[in-house]
């Protein structure tokens, strides 16, 4: 468990649109819901960002944020991320925006307060880069792209 620092910039966040929680209890991450100001209807290829009414400081740098899809909307109605993934750094404490992009056939309209993605926070291991001529063989090696098969 990580304590994360949340500034609510919306003031309807908590009130009529409810702070980021976890659907159930088993749900890895929380769902981060649109703050607009009215419904925003994204037209089929159109992309958008939508504010979250919150920032958040992590502070650990052990630790950071992914603000990713909800796979139903993107699943039923094309709705997905569209940087696919927002990386929350430990140290930022700007606004959470939300990356939204249609890529269904039909417009999609984000309706206020409508669960869009969600936030989930993951540890981060610090790497140090060591130069190397050779790598110790290992079984796979550098077979990529298809090189494990199908099944």
């Amino acid at each position: 468990m990580i304590d994360v620092e949340l500034k609510i910039l919306d003031p309807r966040l908590g009130d009529s649109i409810p702070l980021p929680q976890a659907a159930t209890a088993g749900s890895a991450g929380m769902d981060l819901r649109a703050a607009l100001e009215q419904p925003l209807t994204l037209s089929p290829g159109e992309s958008a960002l939508v504010p979250s009414g919150m920032a958040i400081h992590i502070g650990d740098p052990g630790w950071c944020a992914l603000i990713v899809p909800r796979s139903g909307l993107g699943h039923k109605h094309g709705l997905v991320m569209g940087n696919l993934v927002g990386v929350i750094d430990a140290d930022y404490q700007g606004p959470l925006m939300i990356s939204c992009w249609n890529r269904g056939t039909q417009p999609y309209t984000i309706g206020v307060g409508e669960r869009v993605a969600q936030l989930l926070l993951v540890p981060v291991a610090e790497a140090r880069l060591k130069i190397v001529d050779e790598f110790v063989p290992s079984q796979r090696g550098d077979g990529g792209f298809g090189s494990t098969g199908k099944h």
